[in-house]
């Protein structure tokens, strides 16, 4: 088998695949998502591919011009070979109106950033292993063994990363991109307001300075980023208000401590957790 992973964030979905497949991917976890070009090289991979994989939604709107150039029918959208992993989840800011480009770079359909919630993840592990399953039923039994063993350790995680965060529940914070509200609502915490003044939009002397009020007035102790986001504006917002800059992980290998999935969530709630202790 040889999966094409739309995002190399996807990489932990190795866990339910075992030694059957020689897994390819795009998009390195060091940059924004949304803003991937894809080169020669990926369209050739594509076309080989036994299985596309992508998170869903408009996170990666370049996937799908990618398919149509690699000419490979078997993974264009709704075939037996895609597999579209937002399908199933609950998802979180969908718009309860129309909703424009002019509001910035918006989830129209929802926020699809969901796999930072443990449960979204323990959905999208299964519907990789049954889709693996279906089409290499020789190693199905592998493949449920790996994902048996993947969901066996997330959840003994599970209630020791809320254990951590519970006496901080209701705790707000300041984002950079409106990529973590599925984070915020597993651990307890919120996110109100953003560096990016609408989504995708870079921040304005105007934005930074309704910010600056907003952290002293609020008492907010901390802003959230993420390693792609610029550090300049959150370093600025953080020296002028005494709000301390978290650095966070949304893509495995996105930083060194961030392996895997598990070790992800593991260094995220331990940032949070510095960051929000007195």
């Amino acid at each position: 088998m040889k999966p094409f992973l739309s995002l190399l964030l996807l990489l932990w979905l190795w866990a339910p695949s075992g030694e059957h497949v020689e897994v390819s991917s795009i998009a390195s976890p060091k940059f924004n998502p949304h803003f991937i070009e894809p080169k020669p090289s990926d369209v050739l991979k594509v076309k080989r591919a036994d299985l596309f994989v992508h998170a869903g939604l408009d996170l990666e709107l370049w996937r799908w011009p990618l398919v149509d150039a690699a000419g490979n029918r078997e993974v264009m959208p709704g075939a037996a070979h895609e597999l579209d992993l937002s399908r199933g989840i609950e998802l979180l800011e969908v718009p309860s109106r129309p909703l424009s480009r002019l509001e910035g770079d918006i989830h129209l359909y929802g926020n699809p950033h969901s796999w930072l919630q443990p449960e979204n993840a323990k959905t999208m592990a299964r519907a990789i292993a049954e889709k693996l399953s279906a089409l290499d039923p020789a190693h199905a039994g592998d493949y449920r063994k790996s994902l048996d063993a993947f969901l066996a350790r997330l959840q003994e995680k599970i209630p020791a990363w809320r254990t951590r965060l519970a006496p901080y529940q209701g705790r707000e914070l300041v984002g950079d991109h409106r990529a973590w509200p599925y984070l915020m609502a597993f651990l307890g915490l919120t996110i109100e307001q953003h560096l990016e003044p609408k989504p995708g939009i870079p921040p304005t002397p105007k934005h930074v300075a309704f910010l600056e009020r907003y952290i002293v007035e609020r008492r907010v102790p901390a802003i959230v980023r993420a390693a792609y986001f610029p550090t300049q504006t959150p370093e600025a917002v953080a020296t002028r208000t005494g709000a301390k800059v978290v650095l966070l992980c949304q893509n495995v290998r996105e930083l060194p401590a961030c392996s895997d999935y598990v070790a992800m969530l593991d260094y995220n709630v331990s940032q949070l957790t510095q960051a929000l202790s007195p």
